[in-house]
């Protein structure tokens, strides 16, 4: 990626739980919707919904984890609180910060840490959450 362009979702991120895999392109699209163009306001409650949504994602992917019993959900929880600290940061510096400046940093996080974030750890509860299916063969958390 680019350093002037925005995270994209593609395919490529797709987990294959499609509840986790919506949450997580509505990431995506909420950040791609920072440019670096429009008002500081417009901006702000654009971050404010980013955050908003993280925090409503990472608590029912948590949930979800430990309805499965998930072994590292701690470890999981951790870095979601790594991340929303991260996030608290941006929103404080957006403040006196330019446009640009927090298009960048909002870049950095999501196509970053999150893009990392789900090619990694999510990947690896994949295979424990894909193993405890109901009696019919549907998958729980779905």
């Amino acid at each position: 990626m680019k350093k002037e362009e925005m995270p994209v979702w593609s395919a490529r991120l797709e987990i294959g739980l499609q509840s986790i895999d919506e949450q997580h392109r509505k990431l995506f699209e909420l950040a791609a919707t920072f440019g670096g163009s429009g008002d500081q306001v417009r901006v702000m409650k654009t971050l404010v919904a980013l955050c908003d949504y993280t925090r409503e994602h990472f608590r029912e992917e948590e949930y979800m984890l430990a309805a499965h019993g998930y072994p590292d959900l701690e470890a999981h929880k951790l870095e979601h609180a790594k991340f929303r600290g991260m996030l608290v940061e941006l929103l404080e510096r957006a403040k006196c910060q330019s446009l640009d400046q927090t298009a960048d940093d909002v870049r950095e996080l999501v196509g970053g840490w999150m893009y990392e974030h789900i090619m990694q750890r999510d990947l690896d509860y994949l295979p424990f959450i894909n193993g405890k299916k109901s009696g019919s063969g549907k998958m729980l958390c779905q």
